[in-house]
């Protein structure tokens, strides 16, 4: 099915209770026993599973193209779970532009486990190959990167990972299942921050992980989904799902939102770069034309004048939100590196912009004011 009937079916069967259209919300934590001690309706305990974390699962990993999905209470402890899935004196390789919540998750959390790393450009997919060890078991993708929207060449990159017997992990948060297809380009698994464009509306958090196969180490994840107990509520997983059913239209108006307001900034002159792979000028523009079906509605900008006059942009629009997070109908603006902290590498001068579903015009006049 194509992704627009696939959003709105897959996993939301009629309510066989009362004909509800609209699934309703489990909102119980336990389960009938028959009177054996078995579970006649496949639940036990909604930490184990829930009618509406299955149905969410099941339209994920329907979108991805997956056999599986596993649903987190947020898209950091769906990554977690990735990571706590190797074992101590495993290693991973990581791009060097990467969500600073992945990095800081490496450094500050995994690292002290025991799991080994490195950071490398992705952008050029021999720096993988030579960031390789024997112990190397995973390589972890994010494209497009946060917030450089650097872009990596999946195929070519789970392919090295493959020959290296490596699993392949895809951040397709950004992209989406609906422009961009991990799993179909080679690799293993795909990780979402479902709070960002699946949910849609700035409204719920969560997180998912939608595997190609079900073997023994998305059994693993599953282990620790369950037994860790990061798990979404059923509220969450309804909110996600019912985000889910717009996501092809929303996520295409985004990103022709995104193409004029980045044609806009391009041609700026108090714009010192712009970040959207969109754009013909973006290094990394035919690999994304390749593996891309769209370029999403996510940039970056660089203002000439440095951090302050960084800052004073972001101080003065009037439409575009100031805050944190991506993903939602409406605009945000946020200056990065304040918001990574000192460990951020992200240029002091750049923007990110989360490109809403406003007019195109009333975005760029709201720019152009602001750089006035």
């Amino acid at each position: 099915m194509h992704p627009e009937t696939t959003s709105i079916h897959a996993g939301q069967e009629i309510d066989p209770t009362t004909g509800a259209v609209i699934p309703p919300i489990y909102l119980t934590t336990t389960f009938e026993r028959a009177s054996d001690g078995s579970f006649p309706h496949g639940y036990i305990y909604t930490r184990n599973g829930n009618p509406n974390r299955a149905m969410l699962e099941t339209c994920l990993a329907a979108l991805e193209g997956g056999v599986t999905c596993a649903a987190f209470s947020s898209g950091l402890a769906a990554a977690m779970s990735i990571f706590q899935a190797l074992r101590p004196g495993d290693h991973v390789i990581a791009p060097d532009d990467a969500y600073h919540g992945i990095t800081r998750l490496l450094r500050e959390i995994m690292a002290p486990w025991g799991l080994a790393y490195t950071r490398v450009d992705m952008r050029d997919p021999q720096n993988v190959t030579a960031a390789l060890r024997p112990n190397t078991r995973l390589v972890w993708v994010e494209t497009p990167s946060n917030p450089l929207l650097k872009i990596a060449d999946i195929a070519a990159i789970a392919e090295i990972a493959r020959r290296a017997g490596a699993l392949c992990a895809v951040d397709n948060t950004w992209a989406t299942p609906i422009q961009q297809r991990p799993l179909e380009l080679g690799a293993d698994m795909v990780m979402h921050a479902t709070t960002k464009y699946i949910g849609g509306h700035s409204d719920v958090l969560g997180g998912a992980v939608v595997f190609g196969a079900n073997d023994t180490f998305a059994e693993r994840v599953r282990f620790l989904q369950i037994n860790g107990g990061a798990v979404p509520s059923p509220f969450d997983c309804w909110l996600a799902l019912r985000g889910i059913q717009t996501l092809p239209y929303r996520v295409r108006a985004h990103a022709a939102n995104a193409m004029q307001v980045a044609r806009f900034l391009a041609e700026h002159p108090r714009i010192e770069r712009v970040h959207y792979p969109g754009l013909e000028t973006h290094p990394d523009h035919v690999v994304a034309a390749r593996q891309m079906r769209g370029f999403g509605g996510m940039l970056s900008i660089e203002v000439k004048g440095g951090e302050a006059e960084a800052m004073a942009v972001a101080a003065r629009v009037k439409i575009i939100t100031r805050a944190t997070s991506l993903g939602g109908v409406e605009s945000l603006i946020e200056h990065r590196a304040s918001v990574e902290g000192p460990e951020s590498t992200t240029p002091l001068n750049l923007l990110r912009i989360s490109v809403g579903l406003e007019h195109p015009d009333d975005l760029i006049a709201d720019l152009a004011q602001a750089l006035a």
